[in-house]
């Protein structure tokens, strides 16, 4: 084959530090923007963002050539740097440490940006450490409860 052809589909879920609701309504408009700035300067496609004031879920399309590391480190560092430039009154802004990332299937990017859409509804019933959770669960990943907070 002489092509290489990917199509990498990521859900990104990230808190702000201590899962302080820094980021308000108001704010995610630009925010989101700017994120998405970011994803494409990573040359990669933003399909979906949304989240609540203390964190955010990302739908994007990465290149083979940039790791999900890579991609979340770029994200978090120039959004969280931008942020507490731009808004001064959230000069204390910084993203929490860890992040989850989940694969997404082709099939499934409908149901993936329902979901990110439609935050403040989902959380209106589900606070974001048992959303957390059913997300690690459902993908069958380990973890230590301690470390969620």
């Amino acid at each position: 084959m002489a092509d290489t052809f990917t199509n990498l589909l990521i859900h990104f879920v990230f808190s702000t530090k201590h899962r302080a609701p820094y980021l308000q309504e108001s704010l995610y408009p630009r925010v989101y923007e700017y994120i998405g700035g970011i994803v494409r300067e990573e040359k990669g496609i933003l399909l979906e963002i949304g989240g609540m004031p203390d964190h955010v879920h990302i739908l994007a399309r990465i290149k083979p050539d940039r790791s999900v590391a890579e991609t979340m480190r770029a994200v978090k560092a120039s959004s969280s740097k931008w942020i507490r430039q731009t808004f001064e009154h959230e000069g204390g802004f910084a993203w929490q440490t860890g992040y989850a990332a989940f694969s997404v299937s082709e099939s499934q990017v409908g149901v993936v940006s329902r979901y990110i859409r439609n935050q403040a509804a989902h959380h209106a019933r589900v606070p974001f450490k048992e959303e957390l959770i059913a997300l690690l669960q459902k993908n069958r990943l380990e973890f230590d409860e301690r470390y969620l907070d």
